[in-house]
């Protein structure tokens, strides 16, 4: 069954550590959550994911509803099993997807219509179907469908936006089946903290497994959606996991830790990887740059990663300028690494109460 247990806060700020509990295994948090798409993280195996230290990753409620379809997946028992993968699985609810393809939908309160990216087809999403998808799907968090507000948008569209979502977060909650699945609530409200504030309550009164704060990084500036954190964390219940959808850079992630949030996701670190952008301590490293053809150094010198256990830049970058596709493998093993060991080492400076300090360490590095 779900569970979240907080154990410790620090002393001078928000951020916490917990565990999340479920069927496949608890998620050490704070957490990042590698996304893997169509039910993979690019270039990597399950073996080497749990290797870097993934305790959970993340699969498109979308994307597998229209390739191979949930009822495949569930045909063939579940997603665990399809990927091979024996950890925790979060599925997000397609909203965002549908969201960003916003010149082939269109918005209901029944829910939402829209043609596929691959074919045109067209379909039809309701918050019961979002629910139906992601419990064949067997994901360990689910989540409701939402809709993604636009950036920017008015406040009386806002208003009605955020409202459409409780809605369905309602009815996703009495669509639900599955016990031992958890079903979190999306906070919704754009860059209005009244909204904000009005769709955290409204979802702890429907009542969810856990709560997670979307709509951000589609356009607006970081004041901005630091001031939608500042002002929903504080709302979600001490004994909730929070969720910081689609965020973000690492001191974005060290930012909203300090302010309580447990779990994020990003395709940053995979995606910056496969376009040679690689994350250090002193900032990111574009490795097709010229001055490390001759460069014999790893990535970075004390990392422990494989990576930079055994190339070095020159290798790597001459992989990645002949388009070589161990580039992208080796690339994406690193940033990942960064990602979870800066999770690993955020953890144990709360627990010695000294985030404050480890936070303003990395940051004047990385600066």
């Amino acid at each position: 069954m779900f569970g979240f247990k907080l154990i410790k806060k620090d002393a001078s700020t928000s951020a916490r550590i917990g565990k999340i509990i479920t069927p496949h295994g608890d998620v050490n948090t704070p957490a990042f959550i590698p996304v893997g798409t169509v039910g993979m993280v690019k270039t990597l195996t399950p073996e080497e994911l749990i290797d870097l230290g993934a305790e959970i990753i993340l699969g498109n409620t979308y994307h597998l509803y229209l390739r191979p379809g949930h009822e495949v997946i569930k045909t063939l028992g579940g997603l665990h099993r399809f990927i091979n993968w024996e950890r925790p699985i979060l599925t997000d609810s397609g909203g965002f997807q549908i969201y960003s393809l916003s010149s082939l939908r269109k918005i209901t309160e029944d829910g939402v219509s829209f043609r596929s990216h691959l074919d045109g087809e067209s379909h039809f999403l309701t918050p019961e179907k979002a629910i139906e998808i992601q419990e064949a799907l067997g994901s360990d968090i689910a989540m409701i469908l939402d809709e993604c507000t636009p950036y920017p948008s008015t406040y009386e569209y806002t208003k009605e936006s955020m409202e459409l979502t409780i809605k369905w977060a309602d009815r996703c909650k009495k669509a639900r089946k599955k016990e031992d699945q958890a079903l979190f609530g999306i906070v919704q409200g754009g860059m209005y903290p009244d909204l904000r504030k009005e769709s955290t309550l409204k979802l702890i009164d429907i009542g969810f497994d856990g709560y997670a704060i979307g709509g951000l990084s589609v356009g607006e500036g970081k004041d901005e959606m630091f001031g939608v954190v500042d002002v929903t964390a504080p709302l979600i219940p001490d004994d909730k996991p929070r969720y910081l959808m689609g965020v973000g850079t690492p001191e974005d992630i060290l930012e909203a830790i300090s302010m309580g949030m447990d779990i994020f996701d990003c395709v940053m670190p995979t995606r910056n990887a496969r376009n040679g952008t690689l994350f250090t301590r002193n900032g990111k490293l574009i490795i097709k740059n010229a001055q490390y053809k001759m460069d014999e150094d790893p990535i970075e010198k004390d990392c422990l990663c494989y990576t930079c256990r055994n190339f070095s830049r020159a290798y790597l970058r001459h992989l990645f300028m002949t388009e070589g596709l161990l580039a992208l493998r080796l690339n994406t093993i690193h940033n990942l690494y960064f990602y979870l060991n800066l999770m690993k080492n955020t953890r144990e400076a709360i627990l010695a109460d000294r985030f404050k300090e480890f936070r303003k360490g990395f940051l004047s590095f990385i600066n």
